[in-house]
């Protein structure tokens, strides 16, 4: 945490004095920090266009590297990521890599997912910053949310792969801990899934409705403990929150999520992101010669933490 006593001679904006302060900061990030409580003027969250004046306090609650200018490397973003990314798999097409919880797939910020990927890839001599091709992210994890993204190393992976997930050939199964044990404890739930773009949510509806998309998960009970469920999610569609906002809707929230979730559970039991990873993914048949030995193969992030924790009851 760094803490700052404001000296300016005229009221100015908070957000211009802290880029004034730390010129690494950007309206992106600040907007970001802002949204995770990590700015407090005078001891409370302020919007950024509140004016500062001298004798104010400023706390911010955001890692040195990211504050201090002075320790960025010149050039691309993704020289500046934090570490290279955890790989699962390699091929000279694409690359599977394990997102922690927390990390933006890509963004404003340096330490992305997808720079990790890159500076991975830079340290094995596989790109460069003026290549004409620059690997792409084939599909997307909400930031609190860990586990495999495939992420394509050619053109002709991205067109392939991109195809392959909006036509629901690749086989997405999750792990996840609710609040909650769903009844039955195995089930597929249907219905159609409507965006609320205003306040950023989804929610699930039993009818069809203007602007709404048929949504299908499948889920099945590992374990319990106590009050809550360790589940296997498979997603048969693939929509927008559709794992969170699924379960939300029978009652039974995945813990640790802020935005469908129960808050004075995730609270008392000390999550700061959903308990919600990205577990396994299996390839489809491919016919293109450069991809066929990608058939059929099945792909595993390492189990969770509370994986673990649900099934000793340590956490319950």
């Amino acid at each position: 945490m760094k803490i700052l006593k404001v000296k300016c001679l005229a009221p100015t904006r908070l957000d211009n004095y802290l880029m004034q302060q730390f010129p690494a900061l950007n309206p992106g990030r600040l907007n970001k920090a802002l949204r995770e409580n990590k700015i407090k003027l005078n001891g409370k969250k302020q919007p950024l266009s509140t004016r500062v004046m001298a004798g104010d306090e400023i706390k911010l609650f955001i890692l040195d590297d990211v504050l201090d200018a002075d320790k960025r490397v010149e050039g691309p973003a993704w020289k500046n990521a934090r570490g290279p990314a955890q790989v699962v798999y390699d091929c000279p097409q694409i690359l599977i890599v394990n997102k922690p919880a927390g990390l933006a797939v890509d963004g404003p910020d340096d330490d992305t997912l997808l720079n990790r990927a890159l500076l991975y890839l830079s340290q094995q001599g596989e790109y460069k910053e003026n290549d004409i091709y620059t690997p792409a992210l084939c599909h997307r994890l909400d930031t609190g949310t860990s586990g495999l993204v495939i992420i394509a190393k050619t053109p002709e992976a991205e067109e392939l792969f991109l195809a392959a997930i909006k036509s629901r050939e690749v086989k997405k199964t999750y792990l996840c801990v609710t609040f909650g044990r769903p009844t039955p404890p195995d089930a597929t739930l249907g219905g159609y899934l409507l965006k609320d773009a205003d306040r950023g949510i989804v929610k699930i509806v039993e009818d069809k409705q203007p602007g709404a998309k048929d949504v299908e998960t499948q889920y099945e009970t590992i374990a319990v403990s106590g009050r809550l469920a360790l589940l296997k999610v498979r997603l048969i569609t693939g929509r927008t929150h559709q794992i969170r906002a699924h379960m939300a809707s029978i009652g039974c929230p995945i813990l640790g999520d802020s935005k469908y979730g129960n808050n004075t559970a995730n609270r008392e039991l000390k999550l700061k992101y959903q308990a919600l990873c990205a577990w396994e993914l299996t390839m489809p048949h491919f016919n293109q010669p450069d991809f066929e030995f990608l058939s059929g193969k099945t792909f595993h992030a390492p189990k969770p933490w509370y994986y673990q924790q649900v099934l000793d009851g340590t956490l319950k």
